[in-house]
């Protein structure tokens, strides 16, 4: 029978309830277990798509084209499984699943109430990831904190789902904070006391406690703990502060996390080879060399709006011994009097996905920067959009050049809805989203960095390369290196004179992996060192 693990924060947000389920995953998988991974979200939004990224951080794509939150980057990059449809719930959408299936007469007249309606169809969600995906354990992290009024008929549904499938597959797993008081020179243990009280008032008695702390936790703050929190000490383990995000699963087995959840689960599990983890973790310790790349883009105030783009080039500095220094660039403040100054000393240059006109220009200026430079570009999403407009204004001396997204009476949008689509258009969910096939033109860069023909890759966007304006781009110089089966959407561009200049259309960032960097961030990179002559 499947195994549920259900993984709740308290006393405060961004303790790491994330990279805490992420790093069991990982850890499960070492043991040979199939792990499904889950989050579910309080908001009321259907999922985060519309949410502005200074609010929410990025939007996480899947493989079948579910707009999700970003802790599932963390799920993907951690376990090495791709994520579905079910790994994400909101209140939003179980909300808006629940009143459609009233409005279609499927309640038989029923009163629809929290209980059992609401809480019903948030345990058929978390039931599904596991049957679809035939996982041995499912491990669902509860967004928001114990006490949270939105949390409420979430933990009422995991309450039970633990009575349903029985205590010996069920796992409840809280990750509270214990703060360091510096008058006194004192760890606390009454915050997580007053937390896990807040949880079983509930119904809910979690068996094991991970301490978030920035210092090593005392004994008898651990042995206070057990006790008045009712937990075994081994039970009771600690998350500390770590350089490198990639060390939790590490650090946590030190506490042999995972031998004590196969315990409390009852699972017989091989023991865990951590071997290819240790050897990256080292790799990533004895790094000697250092890159700076600029990542031009709209929301470079949180850097957890491009959290997958930054771990991707972190991977690739992984695999080639070097650092990666990233500067950021707020487009907005990018003019032809700065951008020496703010572009000085980068060996390379990335513009990742946005939406909206603000800051454009500043990109545009940033992608000729690159080309008359010879600067390596990598172009995402939009940063492919922008150097297509680029090239269009200043090569093909169209002076008006432009997306119909950022001004639809230009003469000349290069960039365009297809002849298919319309203005007309809802904003959530309805973008080409998900994976989608590109076949790689033959002695491309492209096809160097991918050593194959054809790829697969994440989409989130709207707008498309214009067709009309293929020849004429391609006449001038730029290079189209990849497009759909079909040959009708231009899916990359690059500039073949130029050392490394690329944009794609989809989000490559999405796919890297931390012992397996993507190709593309792995030419990139590697570019930029070769610039800089490391």
């Amino acid at each position: 029978m499947t195994k549920f693990i259900f993984v709740t924060g308290g006393v405060v947000s961004g303790l790491g309830k994330g990279i805490t389920a992420a790093s069991l995953g990982r850890l499960l998988k070492t043991r040979g277990l199939k792990v499904a991974a889950q989050k579910l979200d309080p908001y009321i939004n259907v999922d985060p798509g519309t949410m502005n990224p200074y609010q929410h951080g990025e939007v996480f794509v899947t493989e079948d084209g579910a707009e999700t939150d970003l802790d599932l980057g963390h799920y993907e990059r951690f376990i090495d499984e791709d994520l579905n449809k079910f790994s994400n719930l909101t209140t939003g959408k179980v909300y808006w699943n629940v009143l459609n299936k009233e409005r279609n007469g499927e309640y038989l007249g029923e009163t629809v109430q929290v209980i059992p309606h609401i809480t019903n169809e948030i345990k058929s969600f978390i039931y599904n990831v596991g049957s679809k995906s035939n996982a041995d354990v499912v491990i669902t992290e509860i967004g928001g904190t114990a006490g949270d009024i939105e949390s409420q008929p979430f933990l009422e549904a995991i309450r039970q789902v633990a009575i349903e499938v029985g205590q010996e597959n069920c796992l409840f797993i809280h990750v509270t904070l214990v703060p360091f008081l510096k008058s006194s020179g004192e760890q606390k243990s009454k915050p997580t006391q007053h937390s896990v009280k807040e949880l079983q008032s509930m119904g809910i008695s979690p068996r094991i406690i991970v301490l978030r702390c920035d210092e090593p936790i005392e004994h008898e703050i651990i042995n206070k703990i057990s006790l008045f929190c009712n937990v075994k000490p081994d039970c009771v383990i600690e998350n500390k502060t770590i350089s490198v995000l990639y060390e939790a699963p590490l650090m946590l087995e030190k506490s042999h996390f995972s031998e004590i959840v196969c315990r409390e689960l009852a699972i017989k599990a091989s023991d865990p080879d951590l071997s290819d983890w240790k050897k990256m973790v080292d790799r990533i310790e004895k790094r000697n060399k250092t890159v700076k790349i600029a990542l031009v883009g709209k929301y470079t105030k949180l850097h957890d709006a491009y959290l997958s783009v930054m771990e991707a080039l972190q991977h690739a500095g992984y695999e080639l011994g070097s650092k990666v220094e990233i500067n950021w660039v707020d487009s907005e403040c990018v003019c032809e009097e700065n951008i020496d100054q703010l572009l000085s000393g980068c060996s390379g240059i990335i513009i990742p996905g946005g939406f909206g006109n603000r800051g454009i220009e500043g990109m545009i200026l940033s992608a000729k920067y690159a080309r008359e430079k010879n600067i390596p570009y990598l172009g995402l999403c939009l940063g492919m959009q922008i150097a297509v407009i680029e090239y269009a204004r200043t090569i093909c001396g169209l002076s008006d050049a432009n997306s119909r997204e950022f001004n639809e009476n230009s003469q000349n949008l290069v960039i365009d809805f297809m002849p298919d689509q319309s203005n007309e258009i809802a904003k959530g969910g309805t973008m080409r989203l998900g994976s989608y096939p590109c076949k790689i033109v033959k002695g491309t860069l492209l096809e160097r960095c991918y050593q194959q023909e054809l790829i697969s890759e994440r989409h989130r966007h709207r707008y498309e390369f214009n067709n009309e304006y293929r020849e004429m781009i391609e006449k001038m110089g730029m290079k189209i290196s990849g497009i759909s089966p079909n040959g009708h959407i231009v899916e990359t561009i690059e500039i073949p004179s130029n050392s490394f200049f690329i944009g794609v259309q989809f989000h490559p960032e999405f796919k890297s992996r931390p012992n397996r960097a993507h190709p593309l961030f792995l030419g990139f990179v590697r570019a930029a060192l070769e610039k800089q002559g490391s």
